[in-house]
């Protein structure tokens, strides 16, 4: 952790369900390059929190934040929430992972490579090669490459957390968020995703819930703990 630069803040964020309280003046950093793990009893926000870094919550009706997020980008700190910062921009840079594998109704292969055409990537060429990067960095390439118009549901649970990871590298984000991703899997498909978060944090910056105080323990560079709600706040 020593010298590592800084390439999250987060600074005075609360967070509402409706009127309900969900995270109490939250400031925090978190360094490149780096796995940090959010941990905490249950109901303390902590994927609700992830949600704060991406944006990602503001689709749910009735939610509402307040505070400030700044990502270094290009040397640069910058307000993700800011009218000027695009959302699609956002999601690019900061990719996301979650709990329960989802990935889409489609073949391996499309599955990596919807993202890219999302993206604008036409040319059929950089797209089979950026699916395959993004498949050998998250360990799945060997066990795919003669099989990649096969239906991803087909796939074993821990083979769809891998593909998930990455279909949200193909982009090469900057910032991977990951939301418990190995609480639904067995031990062995579990210790696999450590071992790939480990070689990823080289990468990319690593910012993971997880309840698994061994696996934390095991993988985290930092710890956060966030505290519980103590008192109703109302708006």
């Amino acid at each position: 952790m020593e010298n590592k630069a800084i390439k999250i803040t987060a600074d005075s964020l609360y967070f509402y369900y409706q009127r309900q309280p969900v995270l109490e003046n939250i400031s925090t950093q978190f360094a490149e390059h780096c796995i940090t793990a959010i941990v905490g009893p249950s109901g303390t926000g902590k994927s609700t929190f992830l949600t704060t870094l991406n944006r990602l919550w503001e689709s749910i009706p009735g939610a509402k934040m307040e505070g400030k997020v700044e990502i270094r980008f290009e040397g640069q700190f910058r307000d993700i929430y800011h009218k000027s910062f695009c959302v699609n921009r956002l999601r690019r840079l900061v990719g996301m992972v979650f709990q329960i594998p989802n990935p889409l109704p489609m073949s391996i292969f499309k599955n990596i490579a919807f993202p890219l055409k999302l993206a604008g990537y036409k040319d059929k060429q950089v797209i089979a090669e950026k699916a395959e990067q993004a498949l050998k960095r998250a360990y799945l390439w060997e066990e795919v490459k003669d099989r990649l118009e096969q239906d991803a549901l087909a796939l074993s649970g821990g083979q769809q957390q891998r593909l998930c990871i990455a279909r949200s590298l193909v982009l090469e984000p900057e910032v991977l968020l990951l939301d418990e991703p190995t609480s639904s899997l067995d031990a062995k498909a579990g210790q696999v995703i450590e071992e790939l978060l480990l070689g990823l944090k080289e990468r990319c910056t690593i910012v993971m819930v997880s309840h698994y105080m061994d696996q934390v323990r095991r993988i985290a560079d930092t710890v956060i703990e966030l505290p519980a709600i103590r008192k109703q706040k109302q708006l």
